[in-house]
């Protein structure tokens, strides 16, 4: 069973930056990708982004540009840098670990709230 933990949300004016954190308890390396999704109040969860264990990422149009995922295999933590915030980036934000299987696993959550 993996456990992730999230960090790095918090309360931001429109155009800051927020880095988030995902601390995993095995190795990351062994994950086949690491992914943040967020979840906006009354909508679906949705994909933010993605990386593979070979490096290879993927955003949602919505975040081009403005997101980064990274990850530090020496510290099995996946980031999430944040720019150029928006009102409309406000949600919950979910790390994932895919496994072989594929098995998924999720962290508790971090809230992130854009707002002036």
């Amino acid at each position: 069973q993996v456990q992730l933990v999230e960090s790095g949300g918090g309360l931001v004016q429109p155009g800051g930056s927020l880095r988030l954190s995902c601390a995993a308890s095995e190795s990351i390396f062994s994950m086949n990708a690491m992914g943040w999704f967020r979840q906006a109040p009354g909508k679906q969860r949705e994909l933010v982004a993605t990386i593979t264990n070979g490096g290879n990422t993927h955003y949602v149009d919505s975040v081009k540009g403005r997101f980064t995922i990274s990850r530090d295999n020496a510290k099995n933590t996946v980031y999430l840098q944040m720019n150029s915030l928006k009102p409309e980036d406000t949600a919950v934000y979910y790390c994932r670990a895919e496994k072989w299987g594929p098995r998924y696993y999720w962290g508790q959550g971090t809230q992130v709230t854009v707002s002036s």
